[in-house]
């Protein structure tokens, strides 16, 4: 749903064009998912090219890991209109990848086509914790920016999060920061001495 959102707002609010490139659900599926969430133009906008979707109808019939590519290098090589891209998600995406070895070559590849076509692209990745693991993965290495979303459950409730780890380029607060889901978009609380997980009296772990 953030993707959504961040491909429908590059349109609705700064006048740019998107690409959602999604391994992981049908283009039928996007839109509902779009409009029930409150992006109520986003039929009208891919209607009108303004964004444009390749679903996992058109993509998981890929053979390898170039011919999976191939679809989004045809419009990038046929349009350079485009400022935001939606690729959801590497986990289906490595998929293709023929071997392990072979992953930081090609995802180093990916992030330097998305460099030069001037596209600022959302990753998306399913991660079991966000605290669990202890090597860098190739993938947030090669990326400018990582963001985790995560939730905990208390007694009473669901309780959402958002954590910026790296940003380069930009001074960040490393502060881990609550966050709605509601009708229309996301809602990350800006003032961690009063919202934050650090300060938050119910622990999530």
């Amino acid at each position: 749903l953030l993707g959504f959102e961040y491909l429908y707002n590059g349109v609705d609010q700064y006048d740019e064009d998107g690409i959602c490139f999604s391994f992981e659900e049908r283009a039928a599926d996007i839109r509902d998912a779009a409009e029930s969430f409150g992006l109520d133009r986003w039929g009208e906008y891919v209607e009108s090219g303004r964004i444009t979707v390749f679903d996992k109808e058109m993509l998981i019939d890929s053979e390898d890991y170039n011919a999976s590519l191939e679809p989004l290098l045809t419009e990038l090589a046929r349009e350079d209109r485009y400022d935001r891209l939606l690729f959801d998600s590497l986990n289906m995406f490595t998929m293709f990848m023929a071997e392990d070895r072979t992953k930081r070559q090609d995802l180093l590849k990916l992030t330097e086509v998305l460099s030069e076509n001037g596209l600022t692209t959302l990753l998306t990745k399913e991660q079991g914790d966000v605290f669990a693991h202890s090597d860098v993965d190739v993938e947030n290495f090669l990326a400018g920016g990582s963001l985790y979303l995560f939730q905990r459950s208390t007694e009473q409730s669901v309780r959402r999060y958002l954590w910026v780890e790296k940003m380069r380029k930009h001074d960040i607060d490393n502060d881990i920061f609550p966050m709605e889901i509601e009708h229309g978009g996301f809602t990350v609380h800006e003032h961690a001495s009063q919202f934050s997980m650090m300060n938050d009296p119910v622990s999530p772990f």
